[in-house]
């Protein structure tokens, strides 16, 4: 079976420059997360707009916190950081949501998952620059966290190609990937390849 690959945005590109390069990897991955926490409610609208305007399917946009937008747009996939709205209170404005939670430990994890989540997204994995002088999760506790859920857990935090088997051994079901799509200087070479790895496992 397959594990799932979600591109995660990382705030860093111009509109145009974002656009660029999902249009060219989406093919390539099972879910876009749209994570541009700086950006307006506008913004963001009018971006997913215009990518499903360009033939990106909705299925695979993950709106990232924005339930306004989600629900404008009607984009039934939402990821609510851990911060963010109460994941049950989303699923009872819509019960079709596809609702995942940012969760940090095996507790919150459960938490997640009483209250209707439909995945759990577990890290940071590895050391990354988006989570500079904060050390990464216990690898061995990804396998810990899997054995208490009946719903997906995606991880996230530094995932490259070669990482990606060494967490699905450790019960990933699916890789949350920023850095080595949205920052590569060929970010369609890197999703290839990491969609290639996803396939092999």
């Amino acid at each position: 079976m397959k594990i799932k690959l979600m591109a995660v945005t990382n705030n860093q590109h111009g509109i145009e420059k974002l656009m660029s390069i999902i249009l060219k990897i989406h093919e390539y991955v099972d879910y876009i997360q749209i994570r541009e926490k700086s950006r307006t409610a506008n913004e963001v609208y009018t971006l997913c707009k215009r990518l499903i305007d360009e033939g990106v399917a909705k299925e695979k946009l993950i709106i990232n916190d924005r339930v306004d937008v989600a629900a404008l747009l009607n984009i039934k996939s939402v990821h609510l950081p851990g911060n963010g709205l109460p994941v049950e209170q989303v699923k009872h404005l819509n019960p079709q949501y596809f609702a995942g939670v940012s969760v940090h430990s095996q507790e919150e994890a459960q938490i997640a998952q009483k209250n209707k989540a439909d995945y759990v997204l577990y890290g940071h994995c590895f050391q990354t620059n988006s989570k500079k002088g904060k050390p990464p999760i216990e690898l061995q506790s990804i396998k810990k966290i899997k054995k208490q859920l009946s719903i997906p857990l995606f991880v996230i935090g530094g995932i490259t190609e070669g990482r990606v088997e060494q967490l699905a051994d450790l019960g990933a079901d699916g890789v949350a990937v920023m850095s080595a799509i949205f920052s590569s200087s060929n970010p369609l070479e890197s999703v290839k390849k990491l969609n290639e790895r996803c396939w092999r496992l």
